[in-house]
């Protein structure tokens, strides 16, 4: 199959501007009117957390690339320093958008029902002021470390990320006669609440308002003996791209450990300044951090918007938020007086979360720990939750006697700091850790439980598309499959082998595994609808995933298109394929679905001229996951669960009020919903979990329910 005809650079879109347009998708659920005012607050909120993990990652790198000189261009074309350029002029547009969809329409509608945050400290009331100068005197004050830079004093280390206000103070010097002014520097400690709740003038309202602007008001407090000319907040965002030599690195985890230290220390990418900073104390920072103008963004309002989550989470107004939803009891385990391992021996088991409970996942591992007759349990960690059950079982079956096998990544992004912590814990508590290896994260999500039964040694897996987190499980839509498909468990152990000793197998009897196998089949599959197109026969390909950028797949799409095949693509973050391009991308349709669960499960659907195959796994079409990373897809063979993930896909794809569509000019436009039932897939699954469990319930409660009573005898029957 010869792609080059599809590998032009105007077929493609950047990586980094794609990324840009999915968090001014998130933004635009932030602007939507017909959301609960509170979820608009969130998703303001996202927008801010994605923007700082993209400037500390990707601009990061950008930079780096700039710095070594490094000019080649990407698969669209451009070069380091025209993406850098092209980057700040957009990510200064969203940010202006977001500050103007806060100001002219969160903060009035919030002020509406009741819910007052004052921004500016000289707004306070009498009975306010006097509150919060308290407060800063019994709470803040204590833990403030001010810094001050002169002659004697360096400019002092600012903490990547941290919130901080930089002042200039005045002092007369007394041989010269006239005022000096000084540079002096305040963290705003992360340790004390961002949102600070303060007396209402009205009881029934909440009243808040932001820890910097209290120690804005008593700023004069921290340097006694100086007059304060001006104070406004800062803050600075760090390269934090890790560049980990694995090879020379003797311990893995001593050289991450380094790393982590040096993030404080990378350089600042970025500068976030109150739009109306004083231009003297603007000229000292921009000096000291050596940061250009296009880096610098003017913020009208406060800094770090992330803490509008703290807002979120005010009590009192559950009205303006979407109900809570629980995850619904998982069908299989609906019958407690089974266990796991019985209900699994009797075919496999599709989760789908978070509509269904991640409860199945975490008691997979607890009831292993605990059963006599398991006698190994391995599994690969790429994120867990703060208080990990999964991590508390494994260490209790190491303390057991089983055999447990970890594999644990210290590469994962913003994770590595605690999957060190866990990884030294499970290994005091006498499991295997394995540390990843060289060159490649381990993404692939999968557990392996070997147990001694009647009929010999039997092995169970869990496959899934998320990480082992039960805390996330709430929030991202996942799929995973339980089943002791004796094939299944081959591959399993041929992973754990192939992590723990670098013994390849010479095929696999199920799964795909990146990075050797995975991309060529993937090619091949698409190909092999390319060729039932070219014959006449229906040919299809539907694809559900995080991202897609790898420009072999891309060019294979579109030669695929070329070729006749209708090809539905449901694509959440990025996506560097363009559609509509005549003769080459006109059979491809695009969407993401941006809603209140984060779209995380990777889906493939082959039509396969009616004998359709359907692949689930860890991976998104990109170079990393499919070069260099060891990644998991795995076939999904029972007929039923088959016919459940194609629901899944169906009704994403008829979703008309959280699904954008790409247009061939490149932006996403949400579907003209007039004279349309609406569709919510998220709230669709949400009712059908619901209803599925309250139906099992009720069968249940009328089965038990039946309870056998004797006839009467005839005579005592009364007429």
């Amino acid at each position: 199959m010869d792609l080059k005809n599809f590998e032009k650079p105007e077929y493609f879109v950047n990586r980094e501007l794609s990324w840009l347009k999915f968090d001014d998708r998130v933004l635009s659920e932030a602007r939507d009117k017909s959301l609960p005012l509170f979820e608009r607050l969130k998703f303001t909120s996202i927008v801010s957390s994605n923007l700082d993990e993209f400037y500390m990652v990707r601009v990061a790198s950008l930079k780096d690339q700039v710095h070594a000189g490094y000019e080649k261009t990407d698969i669209a074309g451009m070069g380091p320093k025209e993406q850098l350029k092209e980057i700040s002029v957009q990510t200064h547009e969203l940010v202006r958008s977001q500050y103007s969809t806060l100001n002219r329409s969160l903060l009035p509608a919030l002020e509406k029902v009741g819910l007052h945050l004052v921004m500016e400290h000289e707004k306070l009331n009498e009975e306010q002021q006097e509150y919060v100068d308290r407060y800063f005197e019994d709470n803040v004050y204590p833990v403030l470390t001010p810094m001050a830079m002169d002659s004697s004093r360096p400019f002092p280390l600012i903490r990547n990320k941290t919130l901080n206000i930089g002042a200039l103070i005045s002092k007369k010097d007394k041989k010269k006669g006239k005022d000096v002014l000084v540079f002096a520097t305040v963290q705003v400690p992360s340790v004390l609440p961002r949102v600070v709740v303060i007396p209402s003038g009205n009881k029934e309202d909440t009243t808040v308002i932001l820890l910097e602007e209290i120690i804005e008001r008593n700023i004069d407090k921290l340097f006694l003996g100086y007059d304060v000319v001006c104070a406004h907040p800062y803050r600075i965002m760090r390269n934090a791209d890790l560049s980990i030599d694995e090879d020379g690195a003797e311990d893995l985890l001593v050289e991450i450990q380094k790393q982590l230290k040096k993030r404080q220390w990378g350089e600042v990418i970025r500068l976030e300044v109150e739009d109306k900073t004083d231009s003297r104390l603007l000229g000292i920072l921009k000096k000291e951090f050596d940061i250009k103008e296009e880096d610098i963004f003017y913020i009208n309002g406060p800094l770090d918007l992330t803490m509008l989550m703290k807002v979120y989470g005010q009590d009192g107004f559950d009205q303006y938020k979407e109900p809570k939803y629980t995850p619904a009891v998982v069908p299989a385990f609906a019958d407690t007086s089974k266990d796991i391992f019985q209900v699994i021996r009797e075919g496999d088991v599709f989760l789908h979360h978070p509509y269904m409970s991640f409860d199945p996942v975490v008691n997979f591992v607890r009831q292993a720990a605990k059963d006599p007759d398991v006698l190994a349990i391995k599994q690969t960690l790429y994120r867990v939750s703060g208080n990990s059950p999964i991590i508390a079982a494994l260490a209790q079956a190491a303390e057991n006697g089983k055999q447990v096998s970890v594999l644990v990544e210290l590469k994962a992004r913003f994770d590595e700091e605690h999957n060190i912590v866990w990884a030294k814990m499970l290994e005091k508590a006498g499991c295997h850790v394995i540390y990843g290896l060289v060159g490649l994260k381990t993404h692939s999500k999968i557990t392996l439980v070997v147990r001694r039964e009647d009929t010999g040694i039997r092995r169970y897996v869990h496959l899934a598309t998320g990480n082992y987190n039960d805390s996330t499980a709430k929030l991202y839509t996942d799929c995973g499959i339980f089943t002791c498909d004796e094939r299944f468990g081959e591959d399993a152990t041929a992973v754990f082998n192939m992590l723990s000793g670098y013994s390849e197998p010479k095929n696999w009897n199920r799964l795909i595994v990146a990075p050797i196998w995975m991309k060529d089949r993937f090619l091949k599959l698409i190909e092999r609808e390319a060729e039932h197109a070219k014959k006449g026969m229906p040919a299809m390909i539907v694809a559900k995933m995080n991202s897609l950028c790898d420009p072999k797949i891309i060019a294979a799409l579109y030669h695929a298109s070329s070729c006749g095949v209708q090809i539905y693509l449901l694509i959440r973050g990025i996506c560097c394929l363009r559609v509509g391009i005549p003769g080459v991308s006109e059979n491809i349709h695009v969407r993401s679905i941006v809603g209140n669960f984060l779209e995380h499960s990777r889906i493939f659907y082959f039509h396969n001229n009616g004998s359709d195959e359907i692949y689930m796994g860890s991976a998104d079409w990109m170079p990393r996951n499919l070069d260099r990373r060891v990644e998991i897809v795995f076939p999904v063979e029972d007929e039923q669960i088959k016919n459940e993930i194609k629901h899944v896909l169906d009704l994403e794809f008829r979703d008309n009020v959280k699904a954008h569509i790409l247009q061939p000019d490149g932006t996403y436009e949400k579907q003209d919903k007039r004279g349309k039932l609406l569709i919510n897939s998220q709230m669709e699954f949400c009712r059908e979990a619901t209803e599925k469990a309250e139906a099992l319930k009720k069968k249940e409660k009328h089965e038990n329910s039946r309870v056998f009573i004797p006839a009467e005898p005839a005579e005592d029957v009364e007429e």
